[in-house]
């Protein structure tokens, strides 16, 4: 069996995170989570991930912020944004500041979960 995939998860909202991370541990992925930039760029730069999933509004600043502090220091591991920003500027600016992919909240579990398969697969996500 391949080692398991390991994401790092921050979304402050601790309902949604719970249920993200136990769908993808269903999916066989190992989930690191954090509620904040602080603790999300602290934990990037601490370990090794296949993925980072962001949310796009936390209670330190925004998921825009977070992604341009672990673009410098890893410029590869992709990025996918899960936010309930919906507009178009929202994906814009993501994939402006370093993102692979966009996808906005409420989503079925499959469809997040095949974006990010693809994502860590080294697929494009847009």
């Amino acid at each position: 069996m391949p080692p398991k995939k390991h994401i790092l998860y921050v979304e402050d909202h601790e309902d949604t995170r719970d249920l993200v991370s136990f769908v993808l541990q269903q999916r066989n992925y190992e989930v690191t989570t954090s509620a904040t930039i602080e603790s999300g760029v602290r934990l990037a730069g601490e370990n090794k991930y296949d993925l980072y999933l962001l949310d796009s509004w936390l209670p330190d600043g925004s998921g825009l912020e977070l992604c341009r502090k672990i673009r410098e220091f890893d410029g590869t591991t992709p990025i996918l944004f899960y936010s309930a920003a919906a507009y178009e500027i929202d994906r814009e600016l993501a994939l402006l500041n370093g993102a692979q992919g966009y996808l906005t909240k409420p989503t079925q579990n499959t469809e997040l979960c095949d974006l990010i398969s693809s994502l860590v697969n080294g697929k494009d996500g847009n």
